[in-house]
């Protein structure tokens, strides 16, 4: 079963990233929104837990990321959504668990 797993909390602020990362099985995706696109970034930890995931597919909504001014500071290997990939993503997963 996918399961897309939804961010919303920024990694330096909420315990939330770490704990979904925790719990998300291969075959997952994390897709990473509002202020939870600055796990996205380079230059920390949380960028070496993404590098280091197995398994599970990372991916940022653009325009969250763009509103941040961190384009440039985006990690590799993490896709850059619109909304419209976004709204896919849900529809391709059999389930969508969000962590507030």
């Amino acid at each position: 079963m996918a399961l897309l797993h939804t961010v919303n909390k920024s990694p330096f602020e909420s315990n939330t990233f770490n704990t979904c990362l925790g719990l998300a099985k291969q075959g997952s995706t994390i897709l990473l929104i509002e202020d939870g696109v600055y796990a996205a970034t380079t230059g920390h930890s949380v960028a070496e837990k993404i590098k280091n995931a197995s398994g599970i597919t990372f991916a940022v909504l653009g325009p969250d990321l763009q509103a941040r001014g961190l384009e440039s500071k985006l990690a590799d290997d993490i896709k850059v959504i619109d909304y419209d990939g976004f709204v896919n993503m849900v529809v391709e997963h059999d389930s969508v668990q969000s962590w507030l």
